[in-house]
């Protein structure tokens, strides 16, 4: 079993900045990917950014290209999401999630984070 904390939400104005994080707990267990996503009210879930955990390689959804960068430490299982440029766009209930395994989906989930993006 893995577990996933995230910490890091928040209110913001339109332009300003956020950093979220989320630590992976558990035992015997493997990392090969780690993503956010997000959710706004009455919409589904959708992808926003995910990293590799060996080479690092990054892909992120067109809607926030350039103004979010994913990243993360390796020893400590931690993954960061720092968001620039935001917009009002952007406020949804965030959430991490970890790949685990081979089969190219994600196993485990963050309990959520909210991000506000005031005018």
């Amino acid at each position: 079993q893995v577990q996933l904390v995230e910490s890091g939400g928040g209110l913001v104005q339109a332009g300003g900045s956020l950093r979220l994080s989320c630590a992976a707990f558990g035992r015997s267990f493997t990392i090969y990917r780690m993503g956010w996503f997000r959710q706004a009210p009455g919409k589904d879930r959708e992808f926003v950014a995910q990293i590799w955990w060996n080479g690092g390689n990054t892909y992120y959804a067109d809607s926030v290209k350039g103004r979010f960068t994913i990243s993360r430490d390796n020893a400590k299982n931690t993954v960061d999401l720092q968001m620039n440029s935001l917009k009002r766009e952007d406020t949804a209930v965030y959430y991490c999630s970890v790949d685990t395994n081979t089969d190219s989906r994600y196993d485990y989930w963050g309990q959520g984070s909210q991000v506000t993006v005031s005018s």
